[in-house]
């Protein structure tokens, strides 16, 4: 008997799935590390405010997994960046040409990843002035359940 002549689910129940790392599963967020420190939470949430602009805010599963390992590197140099950052508060000396060199990996990885400066329209067009007030007055009265007169 050849393997197109085997009972599919005898092969099924053969081939058992390899458990993926707690990393990779999002079960932890290091291999080692306290994931309840400071600088692990800050990490956190720059790893995920980053996923949310690279992807448009669908989330990681539309990201690559080298997408993922550049967000990453990028977050862990923000940390490093801030925490010199903190130190020049406080009055500390830290070495300028790393923080300088650490600030050019930092934008390398942004270009890399896509991440481009979108200014802010500060004169929006009265139509969409008035789309918008007619937008919330339509949530608002649909929250009360009674009706609101936009025009």
């Amino acid at each position: 008997m050849n393997v197109s002549e085997a009972d599919p689910n005898l092969d099924i129940a053969r081939v058992k799935r390899r458990p993926r790392s707690a990393v990779t599963s999002g079960r932890k967020l290091f291999v080692e590390g306290d994931p309840n420190s400071a600088w692990s939470r800050r990490y956190s949430d720059l790893v995920n405010h980053h996923v949310q602009d690279i992807s448009c805010g669908l989330g990681r599963n539309v990201l690559s997994e080298a997408q993922l390992s550049l967000i990453r590197r990028a977050a862990a140099i923000e940390c490093e960046l801030e925490r010199l950052d903190a130190l020049l508060s406080i009055g500390e000396d830290i070495n300028l040409d790393e923080y300088g060199r650490a600030t050019s990996h930092l934008r390398r990885l942004f270009e890399v990843l896509g991440v481009e400066r979108k200014p802010l329209d500060l004169n929006p067009r009265l139509d969409d002035v008035v789309r918008e007030h007619q937008q919330r007055a339509a949530a608002l009265s649909a929250d009360a359940g009674e009706v609101i007169d936009v025009g």
